[in-house]
């Protein structure tokens, strides 16, 4: 009689303790959720690469030089075409991209020096050492109108690397750049600036 009454206690205490074992489970594992940590954020994407992009170039230093130009990606860097006017006539005139996009200054100065990113000398774009933003001098016309039609090897429209010249500027000056002054090549004051932003 005596191990009846054990053997029924043992079947009627197996089903509780498994419930207690299973309640006793469930409890650690909601712990454990409510104490893990939020996921992660993803990185930021990177910026992307640019097909067009383009630079309204408005007076500075008291001129009444203005123009604009697109900007085209190409695979071993970037081609700019458009016109400038308000030039002197038949006169030549440099022509840079500048570190910084920002044409606020009176004189262009807020532009900063030319987009440099290797840290090298100025010098002739295609010839030795220059910097990324060398360009060679514009030319304009009797009607004070510069055509441009260039490459610049080596810069990128976007990406975010440190050729990116996207939020950067154009700076055209008084004077045509010799190629060979430290650091801009004695092209005298900045008379027109426009900062490259991409066409979306």
């Amino acid at each position: 009689m005596r191990a009846l009454v054990l053997a029924s206690n043992a079947k009627s205490t197996a089903p509780y303790s498994k419930r207690v074992w299973i309640g006793a489970a469930l409890a650690v594992s909601l712990a454990g959720c409510a104490s893990a940590p939020p996921p992660k954020p993803p990185p930021p994407a990177k910026t992307l690469p640019f097909q067009f992009a383009r630079a309204n170039l408005a007076p500075v230093s008291g001129t009444l030089v203005s123009g604009s130009l697109r900007l085209i990606a190409q695979a071993d860097g970037v081609y700019l075409t458009g016109e400038i006017g308000g030039l002197g006539r038949g006169r030549t005139h440099a022509i840079h991209i500048h570190e910084r996009g920002d044409c606020s200054a009176a004189d262009g100065s807020s532009a900063g020096g030319h987009f440099n990113p290797a840290g090298v000398a100025h010098g002739r774009a295609g010839s030795g050492a220059h910097h990324a933003g060398d360009m060679d001098n514009l030319v304009a016309n009797e009607a004070g109108v510069a055509r441009v039609d260039m490459h610049v090897r080596g810069v990128t429209l976007g990406g975010g690397g440190p050729t990116d010249i996207i939020r950067r500027a154009i700076v055209v000056h008084a004077g045509p750049d010799d190629y060979s002054s430290q650091p801009a090549g004695n092209s005298g004051a900045r008379i027109a600036c426009g900062a490259i932003d991409p066409e979306f």
